[in-house]
């Protein structure tokens, strides 16, 4: 089995087999991990998972090259142009 797992976990849990990834690897890695904490969010609707997603997203970012502020950035900028979720509208497709 291949996972992904924090920067501590050898340290907190020994014992652990790991190894270092290449960089191609570990944005492979992430992208799966991605999926993993929003399926886990899904499924629990708990706000440690909403902590993890965000937590990826930010290495995520790192490795494309962008600052979590430039991130942020982009995310107000796109907010601006065509809103946020707030209202809870929901698109109706016309049959």
């Amino acid at each position: 089995m291949k996972k992904l797992v924090r920067d501590r976990i050898p340290e907190l849990v020994p014992g652990t087999y790991v190894r270092v990834s290449s960089s191609r690897e570990l944005f492979e890695m992430l992208k799966r991990k991605l999926v993993e904490e929003v399926m886990e969010f899904l499924e629990s609707d708990n706000i440690e998972e909403l902590a993890d997603i965000l937590e990826v997203v930010e290495a995520l970012a790192r490795m494309k090259g962008v600052e979590w502020q430039k991130l942020i950035e982009i995310k107000e900028a796109k907010r601006r142009e065509r809103g946020g979720f707030e209202k809870g509208y929901i698109l109706i497709a016309k049959d």
